[in-house]
């Protein structure tokens, strides 16, 4: 009985875990002078799949914010430093999730004496679906289109979530994608 309860407390701990922590990941072109990026411009990618305007307003306002933290001001693209754009995309996974009971029949005390010769457990198991969200934001320098700064925050996501639940995700997504940016200078 303890082997299960600590079992069904050790799953517990590592789906609660692993549902709310976001998976950031950055690189950065080590030859870029991140000194001289000073504006910036919002820019679409070719091949980027389509957002829902909502979605899309409420990430670009979330990076346009940490920007403005980092002293940078959004100008005309034809004047602006670097351009940025983002790719976002939606995955499922289904997990299979088992139970044992470690109740059944089988054998044991009962009435006084010892009952019964075998045993057996009952075991439970579910299915579900796991919608997992990933966010790309890409930074080119004006000058070559060259790509100088990629940060990537994944995510286990809730489609049921209220509005105010989805922007606090983002912004916090956004807050741990832009914390590196820009690289700290070489020494």
């Amino acid at each position: 009985m303890k082997r299960v309860f600590a079992f069904v407390c050790a799953m517990f701990v590592i789906t609660v875990c692993s549902a709310a922590a976001q998976d950031v990941r950055y690189n950065f072109d080590k030859s870029a002078d991140f000194s001289k990026f000073k504006t910036y411009c919002w820019v679409e990618l070719k091949d980027a799949a389509k957002l829902d305007n909502i979605t899309e307003n409420n990430i670009k306002s979330s990076v346009d914010a940490q920007l403005a933290q980092k002293g940078l001001t959004k100008a005309d693209c034809d004047k602006a430093d670097l351009l940025v754009g983002m790719q976002a995309a939606v995955g499922q996974e289904k997990q299979f999730t088992s139970y044992s009971s470690g109740w059944g029949y089988g054998p044991g005390w009962y009435g006084g004496g010892w009952y019964g010769p075998g045993g057996s457990t009952m075991t439970t198991g579910s299915t579900s679906t796991i919608y997992t969200g990933q966010l790309t934001l890409d930074f080119y320098s004006s000058a070559g289109h060259d790509l100088v700064f990629r940060a990537v925050a994944s995510k286990t996501m809730d489609p049921k979530a209220k509005p105010e639940k989805q922007q606090k995700n983002i912004d916090k997504a956004v807050a741990k994608m832009m914390k590196n940016f820009p690289p700290a200078p070489k020494k």
